[in-house]
């Protein structure tokens, strides 16, 4: 079970690098697209009107890539989230206390900074929530670029990190975005769960039943005013991870296999082209540094998340709450925690959800540069601690110490 784990784990990493570089490429693409003379082109695709009649769903192209194609990406983090409590890191309790005290400091600690910034500043009502959540695509392509040389616990802990992150996040959505609610849709969305959950527990395996209940439950929640993103996430948790005997592999290894490939090469990439499309303007960058709803969000992300991540971190180990993982020291923890302020799938979401005109784009552009400036800072201090570790394993294939057997030798 444990090499299952870890061959999972490394997939996982894997899929999400090339996820994130293309991620970076969808962004950088929105970015230059926009600014470009062809600028008009982009605004005109992104509010094309795409509608379902019979459905009575009358979407942008926009609003299809942020309440549809990402209820896929949500749908991955739901059976991640799940694995992991059941069979990975957060399975065992204490291994689990760190990157869970660490992801609760990571989302309390920008929301007081973000308040205490723009307390009172239009939009600030729901837009404390921009800055709570750590890109895993993102922050996991800088690590694989960039720290490969770091220890394995270093990717343990920054994977289940941002597990615990994205559920928190995702909580706060359900909370904070659901103005109305119709019981009979919830109600609907709650069967087609049900349904789900009873195939599970049955084995049925046919797609011929959970493709159609996954756009049905969407649909529901879609009508019930919930942000039907949440389907996915809903639909994963209730996915079966552990495989029968004699099955060669648990249903929800086989739906990553299948599904997360196409949410980190197709979902999350339309996802950021059609989000990062941020007219970046010398008015723009003058108020990210003078506009406090602007401040709350770069200031939030990236004190908030350093701070919340390595100051939480550190109290926990200090006072024996938690314990630190193998072979990883606190400046490896440091330059972790600068990868943790990197938020950009689910902040921009939130942007797109929680504010309205100017303050949208305004709120995006500082979600945008704080991330860039995280990666980069994040990577500068992966690759000096890449170079820490290596020379010290250098030094130790050079200079060997002797085995246990030898020194207990050395003392008859």
């Amino acid at each position: 079970m444990i090499n299952q784990v870890r061959s999972e784990l490394t997939r996982y990493l894997r899929t999400e690098t090339v996820g994130g570089a293309l991620l970076l490429i969808a962004a950088a693409t929105a970015l230059l697209w926009v600014n470009s003379p062809w600028g008009e082109s982009y605004t005109t695709l992104a509010e094309t009107v795409l509608p379902i009649k019979p459905l009575h769903l009358e979407l942008t192209l926009a609003d299809w890539t942020k309440d549809g194609l990402l209820a896929v990406f949500f749908f991955v983090a739901g059976l991640e989230v799940k694995r992991e409590l059941v069979v990975g890191e957060l399975a065992d309790r204490r291994r689990a206390a760190l990157p869970i005290i660490a992801a609760v400091g990571g989302v309390v600690t920008p929301v007081l900074i973000a308040l205490a910034v723009g307390f009172g500043a239009p939009g600030m009502d729901k837009g404390w929530a921009i800055p709570v959540a750590t890109d895993i695509a993102f922050a996991l392509a800088v690590l694989a670029m960039t720290g490969s040389r770091v220890p394995t616990s270093a990717r343990v802990f920054l994977l289940s990190l941002a597990v615990v992150d994205d559920l928190l996040a995702i909580l706060l959505i359900a909370v904070l975005f659901t103005a109305s609610v119709s019981l009979l849709w919830l109600l609907a969305a709650a069967a087609t769960c049900a349904g789900w959950w009873l195939a599970q527990q049955r084995r049925i395996r046919t797609p011929l039943v959970y493709v159609p209940l996954a756009l049905v439950c969407w649909y529901a929640l879609h009508e019930a005013g919930i942000h039907p993103t949440l389907a996915g996430v809903a639909l994963g948790l209730l996915t079966r991870v552990k495989p029968d005997p004699g099955e060669a592999e648990a249903p929800a290894t086989r739906l990553e296999h299948l599904v997360q490939p196409i949410s980190a090469g197709l979902c999350v990439p339309l996802f950021a082209l059609f989000a990062s499309g941020v007219p970046l303007d010398g008015e723009v960058f003058g108020q990210l540094f003078t506009d406090r709803l602007a401040l709350a969000v770069i200031l939030g992300l990236l004190l908030g998340k350093i701070i919340g991540i390595f100051g939480i971190s550190w109290l926990a180990i200090r006072f024996g709450v938690a314990k630190r993982p193998q072979d990883l020291e606190y400046r490896d923890m440091f330059a972790l925690s600068v990868l943790g302020a990197i938020g950009f799938t689910v902040s921009l979401l939130v942007a797109e959800l929680a504010l309205e005109g100017s303050s949208v784009e305004l709120a995006k552009a500082a979600v945008l540069v704080t991330s860039m400036a995280a990666s980069l800072a994040g990577s500068a201090l992966l690759l000096r601690r890449g170079r820490v570790h290596q020379a010290r394993r250098d030094a130790e294939s050079t200079h060997p110490r002797p085995s246990r057997d030898m020194e207990e030798g050395s003392t008859k």
